[in-house]
């Protein structure tokens, strides 16, 4: 029987209450030696909504599969013309003061790693080197044939030929870079193969239900063995690929650090959950450390 992947949790009543206090973060940060994991909430105020807030995409939408995407020529399609859709806009986003201020902390040496369960590429756009992709990345398609990767533009430019005139208004925009849209407006929509072996593509990010490759989550499992501290900035740590980086810190005795406004699946590993806005958060500690974002002068 095919398992639904975990997309939902209920906090327990028990976990501690978030905090306002930044003191821990600017500590922790100050000290050095920091691996950041960031989720969707961080790039909230990029204007791409996130799965689990205050209406949160898993509200209106249940995302892809891996299983339903390999599976089905229709759910292909279906994805492809709510991606290609949702793709103008995401592509149109810009980091926010969060990002600014991870790739400031990252500057100044006070970071040692950047893992993202994010595939809307801000991290790096915003300056932060090595940023680790747990979940792949939205401007990279990979064929399931032959293995090809090729930029998302390019695909861009063959679906805008294959599908002169689509230009469907979508009820919104998820994490995901999926646009809603109904059946009616995918009608026909036409999906194109891989240019070098006519394989079927698919996105170079993680769909739910589907396994992190083992490497990179070695990868970011040694980041977590040598960091000071982990700092969790914006995710609901719902799904398992997250939350076992905490796991794994909290075991090892080495401190997590929580951001989110809302409770989080890590809340009870967590030294702290601070509940404040993630740009206005961070921006505050980068003040307090002295730390420079955009080039301004910390107060």
């Amino acid at each position: 029987m095919r398992m639904r992947p975990t997309l939902s949790w209920t906090p327990e009543e028990d976990l501690p209450p978030g905090s306002t206090d930044l003191g821990p973060v600017a500590d922790a940060l100050g000290a050095g030696g920091v691996v950041v994991l960031s989720g969707a909430g961080l790039s909230t105020e990029s204007g791409i909504p996130d799965y689990r807030g205050e209406g949160g995409s898993l509200s209106r939408h249940t995302p892809m599969t891996y299983q339903d995407f390999t599976g089905s020529e229709r759910a292909r399609r279906r994805y492809w013309a709510r991606s290609h859709l949702g793709w103008r806009t995401f592509r149109r986003a810009l980091p926010n003061a969060g990002h600014r201020a991870v790739a400031a902390f990252g500057r100044h040496g006070l970071l040692s790693g950047v893992i993202t369960q994010n595939v809307d590429g801000l991290h790096q756009a915003a300056g932060s080197e090595d940023v680790v992709e747990l979940h792949g990345g939205l401007d990279r398609v990979v064929c399931l044939s032959c293995g090809d990767v090729s930029r998302r533009r390019e695909l861009a430019r063959r679906l805008e030929e294959a599908n002169a005139g689509f230009a469907p208004v979508a009820a919104g925009i998820n994490p995901d870079g999926d646009a809603d849209l109904t059946d009616e407006q995918v009608g026909d929509f036409r999906v194109v193969p891989c240019a070098v072996c006519g394989g079927v593509l698919k996105p170079d990010v993680v769909f739910f239900g589907e396994n992190v490759p083992p490497q990179r989550v070695e990868h970011c499992r040694a980041l977590v063995r040598e960091a000071t501290s982990l700092l969790v900035l914006g995710s609901s740590l719902t799904v398992m690929s997250g939350l076992r980086f905490v796991r794994q810190a909290a075991r090892a005795g080495t401190p997590v650090l929580i951001v989110n406004r809302d409770p989080t699946r890590g809340d009870r590993h967590a030294v702290t959950r601070v509940a404040l806005p993630l740009g206005t958060a961070l921006t505050t500690v980068a003040d307090r450390l002295g730390v420079p974002v955009d080039g301004r002068t910390a107060a």
